[in-house]
């Protein structure tokens, strides 16, 4: 299970995502509780969201006055979806969808890597908010629906956008695990157990997507175990 949280963290970090929407394949592989993979993915995608955050950032990739727009009502919806607790097959049925959209945007052929236009404020603060709850709800931290709206919009270029929702997804998955805990009053013990492997890929992964790495290979191995793990959540 580590070495698996240690590729998914690898390559989703990459490409400036923290790995959350891999995790919860990883864990329900393995057959982990419902209950235990939501907070577990959301520990896990902290970590390797802030080292995302900082090699994007630090390589001068991320915009403040780009940024803070999505995340205004992403957070404080990231907490709510986080405190929702979903009866157990409509978790996993629903966490299913979310990783057969992430393969679906893997799999489609990447518009041309410029940016035309900034995005409007108004839409800027609906997505965030509408992004952050399902994040909170899912165990995610949206970057996986963040980014491809980015690019297909053009509204920003491909390491642009990956910093964005690097930063996005931190945010988004510390208030959805603070929700998680103020419903659930426990912290997941697997998550510890798993950090170092995760925090191990997070720094080669983010180093290598920001300043080495074309992410256009790794976005389609990543469908691949997308597909197979949200095929089996949902005909489970």
């Amino acid at each position: 299970m580590a070495a698996a949280i240690l590729a998914i963290a690898f390559l989703y970090s990459s490409v400036g995502h923290a790995g959350a929407s891999g995790y919860i394949a990883v864990l329900s592989l393995f057959s982990l509780a419902p209950e235990v993979i939501k907070p577990t993915a959301l520990v896990l995608n902290i970590l390797v969201a802030c080292l995302a955050s900082w090699q994007f950032w630090r390589a001068g990739y991320f915009s403040w006055s780009e940024f803070w727009p999505f995340a205004l009502l992403s957070v404080p919806l990231a907490f709510v979806g986080g405190y929702v607790r979903l009866p157990p097959r409509a978790f996993t049925v629903l966490v299913g969808l979310v990783l057969l959209v992430s393969a679906a945007r893997l799999l489609m052929r990447p518009p041309a890597d410029v940016k035309k236009s900034d995005p409007p404020r108004s839409a800027s603060l609906a997505i965030g908010g509408g992004i952050g709850f399902l994040s909170g709800l899912t165990g995610t931290g949206g970057g996986i629906f963040l980014t491809p709206i980015l690019l297909f919009k053009q509204w920003a270029r491909t390491r642009s956008a990956s910093a964005l929702s690097a930063f996005f997804i931190l945010l988004n998955s510390v208030a959805g695990l603070l929700g998680n805990l103020s419903s659930t009053k426990s912290f997941p013990a697997p998550a510890l157990a798993l950090l170092v492997a995760a925090g191990v890929g997070g720094v080669a992964g983010s180093y290598l997507g920001s300043q080495r790495l074309e992410p256009t290979v790794i976005k389609r191995m990543l469908a691949l175990v997308l597909l197979i793990a949200g095929g089996k959540l949902i005909l489970a």
